[in-house]
């Protein structure tokens, strides 16, 4: 779903506080499919969009950042069906820039941060940024022992034995290299070789949708014999732990990896200014088409890592490198129709189906068109011909109409008053843009999106429970509530189609797993609107048991943290509802079981759930360094000063704010005094 379209400077803290939340579903929802389904459902530009929204509301209403935000989280969830291994140090992700305004006040963040004047000598690193999987390699006395994947960024999966069968990723590293080193890369596939992998697979039914799914899905074999029969390659560019400094600077470490034997990328260059950053970005897209790659951009580094560490990192991205996205590629085709998609918590989403083209180097045929308002907006008809932009993912954006090149055939979209899956009445809220089935789990749609939501990683953990067996399972009339999930036996499920004796049988063992779980889990399970996984959690640990979750009123829930208004009153209608309840009841029934305990205590620590507001100039720290700072003992910052304040932090030429805390009565801390209070607490 796009964006909402109300101006960020005109939201509400409660409007904010929701669309916060959905976001943060929303968004968590397209990192899983993404980077551990490796089948993404919305184009790179939306996506971006949904993270820009989401950072803007964020900057204005610094109070209301979530537990869950998708600021604070990188990839997804590794997957069950791999070892998990625990990055010694955090894979992070890269913030995005657009266009050459983003870069000039990048370039400036880190010269304000770091206090250099405008004349002072700051060189960055210029490279390609390959569209591949992100992967560490562990090396211990010069051996390679564990490699992989990002994961959430803290944990990975382990893919050792499948990296091992990759050409480029050598087993030993010359008696120069340190005795401990984490080489960080990506595993990428050339266009050519990708194409070729489709001609064989294509014989036996099976496709990829572009060079990138293709190496994810490659590298995520059981049989790494699959794995060494797939054109996999790595370039190096990073690193995790190590037992010594590799250099002084990034440009020099990536030179040590390339005499190491690993393949680094030879467009990777030095930048002494701006302008030379803007160049290397615009000669690297020009050449973006020839490439035998696919690149989605460039990514900007400082290259002293002295400087990098003085700069160090925000909750999920350094604040020393940028990733300068290229513009989408666009195509022109016909809209030939637009059908509706019923969601697990009944939203309708129209889906454009267009004649097929060729864009972004795939083929595609469906586009999200998001609700009604967008495409009213747009003023897309159907028998339109589009334009259709992709940049990198599976499914691409109508960007809009080409009016000039309709005949008088072309007709409106009308939302349909009923839902095309139950016929159950469709409604839409007075502030909300979308239009949803009120069917409920008598809604097939939204039984079988409920039920994938129940068996997923983050919530119940069903192994082998996908789409195409839900899709049986409730068109059959076997499963209607969760709770159905754990009464199956081997013979319902042997009657459904492609499912032999031993395939059921290891589905019944995942539900008999999941029976055992955890109040976070069960409680993400049952698909609370704007519950995410982080908001679970916090429940679980404020109430300590599901009864008291249960019987919570709106107003003793708004004392979790980052629960505001709106989602304490999704969370207290879903229990007020009497069909939830049961659904409950029966799980229990059924055997499924959750630790409960007491309520957990607050974190103690120096700073730990006070509110600082900066103001003025610090003798020695740039502000962007005391937040930092703050944020790293458990405070958090705010713009604005008010009764919630418990701390302003003064400097030089301090303003307004300060005048208001002394009105106020909130106490004053210079630089010293707020090193003074994080220190000794």
């Amino acid at each position: 779903m796009t964006p909402e379209k109300t101006p960020v400077d005109t939201l509400t803290e409660e409007q904010a506080a929701e669309e916060l939340a959905r976001l943060a579903v929303e968004i968590a929802g397209h990192d899983r499919r993404y980077h551990a389904e490796d089948a993404p459902t919305i184009s790179d530009a939306d996506y971006d969009a949904l993270k820009l929204r989401n950072a803007a509301i964020e900057a204005r209403f610094p109070e209301l950042i979530r537990e869950d935000s998708p600021s604070k989280s990188v990839g997804a969830t590794p997957s069950s069906a791999f070892a998990q291994v625990q990055h010694a140090k955090p894979m992070l992700s890269l913030d995005n820039v657009f266009s050459d305004e983003d870069v000039t006040d990048f370039v400036g963040s880190v010269r304000r941060f770091l206090n250099l004047p405008a004349d002072a000598e700051l060189v960055f690193t210029a490279e390609p940024k390959i569209d591949g999987l992100s992967m560490s390699l562990r090396y211990e006395n010069r051996r390679l022992v564990t490699a992989a994947t990002r994961g959430d960024g803290t944990t990975g999966e382990n893919v050792t034995a499948n990296i091992r069968t990759i050409a480029d990723i050598p087993e030993r590293l010359p008696a120069d290299a340190p005795d401990i080193v984490d080489v960080r890369g990506e595993v990428y596939m050339r266009r050519d070789d990708f194409l070729d992998l489709q001609k064989r697979m294509a014989e036996s039914g099976q496709t990829f949708a572009n060079p990138r799914n293709s190496a994810a899905g490659s590298l995520r074999q059981k049989n790494p014999e699959v794995t060494k029969s797939r054109p996999l390659k790595f370039f190096a560019y990073a690193w995790g732990e190590t037992s010594e400094p590799l250099a002084d600077t990034q440009f020099d470490a990536v030179t040590r990896f390339r005499d190491w034997g690993f393949p680094v990328n030879e467009r990777m260059k030095r930048c002494a200014s701006l302008e030379d950053m803007l160049a290397q970005y615009r000669a690297i897209e020009a050449d973006r088409a020839s490439l035998p790659y696919d690149i989605d951009g460039v990514v900007y580094k400082v290259d002293r890592l002295d400087l990098q560490e003085r700069l160090g990192f925000r909750s999920r991205s350094p604040r020393w490198a940028t990733a300068h996205k290229f513009p989408a590629e666009k195509a022109t085709t016909v809209l030939k129709a637009i059908d509706i998609q019923v969601g697990r918590t009944g939203a309708l989403t129209p889906v454009a189906r267009l004649k097929p083209v060729f864009v972004g180097g795939v083929t595609v045929t469906n586009a999200t068109l998001h609700n009604e308002e967008e495409i009213l907006r747009k003023g897309v008809l159907i028998g339109d011909h589009v334009i259709v932009r992709r940049a990198g993912d599976v499914i691409p954006e109508v960007v809009g109409p080409v009016v000039e090149r309709r005949t008088g055939s072309e007709r409106p979209f009308v939302m349909p008053t009923r839902c095309p899956v139950c016929a159950s009445h469709v409604e839409k809220a007075e502030d909300e843009v979308v239009a949803r089935c009120t069917g409920g789990l008598f809604c097939p749609a939204q039984r079988k999106q409920a039920l994938l939501h129940v068996a997923g990683r983050r919530a119940m953990d069903i192994e082998g429970l996908g789409d195409k067996l839900v899709d049986q399972l409730v068109e059959a009339g076997i499963v209607k509530t969760p709770a159905d999930l754990y009464k199956l036996g081997v013979l319902a499920l042997a009657n459904l189609q492609r499912m032999a004796e031993k395939s059921a049988a290891n589905l019944l063992a995942a539900i008999e797993k999941s029976r055992h779980t955890t109040l976070a889990r069960f409680i993400f399970a049952l698909g609370i609107r704007n519950v995410g996984e982080a908001t679970a959690k916090d429940l679980a640990r404020h109430f300590g048991s599901l009864d008291a979750l249960m019987d919570a009123t709106p107003e003793s829930l708004l004392a979790v943290p980052d629960v505001g208004p709106v989602v304490a009153q999704s969370i207290a209608g879903f229990f007020a509802e009497a069909h939830n309840r049961e659904v409950i009841e029966q799980l229990r029934a059924a055997g499924v079981k959750w630790e409960e305990g007491e309520p957990a205590a607050p974190v103690a620590g120096s700073a730990s759930g006070k509110v600082f507001v900066l103001t003025g100039t610090l003798p020695t720290m740039s502000r962007d360094e005391a937040k930092a700072l703050i944020e790293a003992h458990g405070g958090k910052v705010s713009g604005s000063v008010s009764k919630k304040t418990d701390y302003v932090v003064a400097g030089a030429e301090a303003g307004s704010k300060l005048a208001k805390a002394e009105e106020l009565g909130v106490a004053i801390l210079d630089e010293d005094g707020l090193r003074h209070l994080l220190e000794q607490g």
